[in-house]
């Protein structure tokens, strides 16, 4: 009877506690909304900035995609059109694909007859135009991964300015509460700010690195197809 008696009050002082305790933990645990919430406005222009870089990265890496697709044996396929005079060929077997090296053959092709100088000329030319449509976005991308952390480094300091605000209001009253709202601004937004700038800085550099691939199997393209024009004189002597 008294061995029930004290089990009966342990478990009750058991679920007291786990009571107290329930509230506590609640309290204590915020979701990923909440904790934005506590950094301010600037977490707003952090998640716009977000927004954009992500939009940028799958724009530009979808088109880069996109732009190295090309068959293996085009420039062969080239090759043996532009061999057997069948120029209209070689031009319809160019517009198949929308690829940047694709576009830089048709180019030569349209302007065989004329000078090989005047057929370099526009083939570097297209190949310019390509790169520079490959590269619009990325200054933009470039840039919010260098701002974005400078934007978390200003909330930073606006939420210390704001916690010395207020411990300068509350006098010789401190209460950590009082502190809270700043120091809750001056981490979030810092965290916030790495966050977007290493995901920005990280599309950036993988870009760019896919940018340079792509360039040099243009100019890799080029020199195949300036190689191209000098072979039937070259037989021919």
């Amino acid at each position: 009877m008294i061995f029930n008696l004290l089990q009966a009050d342990t478990l009750g002082a058991a679920a007291q506690t786990m009571a107290q305790a329930a509230p506590q933990q609640q309290e204590m645990s915020y979701s990923l909304i909440s904790m934005a919430a506590k950094g301010g406005w600037l977490m707003i222009v952090l998640l716009i900035l977000s927004i954009i870089a992500i939009y940028l990265f799958g724009k530009k890496w979808w088109m880069i995609h996109q732009a190295g697709k090309i068959d293996k044996h085009f420039m062969d396929d080239i090759r043996d059109c532009i061999h057997e005079g069948k120029i209209k060929t070689a031009i319809t077997l160019c517009e198949k694909f929308d690829s940047p090296i694709a576009r830089l053959v048709q180019k030569g092709i349209e302007r065989i007859g004329r000078p090989l100088n005047d057929i370099q000329t526009a083939v570097e030319n297209v190949g310019n135009a390509e790169v520079a449509r490959l590269e619009k976005g990325l200054p933009l991308l470039a840039t919010i991964a260098g701002g974005a952390p400078m934007i978390g480094f200003l909330g930073t300091v606006l939420g210390m300015v704001q916690a010395f605000f207020n411990m300068a209001q509350a006098g010789s009253n401190i209460d950590i509460t009082l502190l809270s709202s700043g120091i809750y601004t001056a981490m979030i937004t810092t965290v916030g700010g790495l966050i977007v700038g290493i995901i920005a800085y990280f599309g950036y550099n993988y870009l760019t690195s896919n940018i340079s691939d792509l360039v040099f199997k243009m100019e890799n393209a080029t020199i195949d197809f300036m190689d191209l024009l000098h072979e039937p004189a070259d037989k021919a002597e």
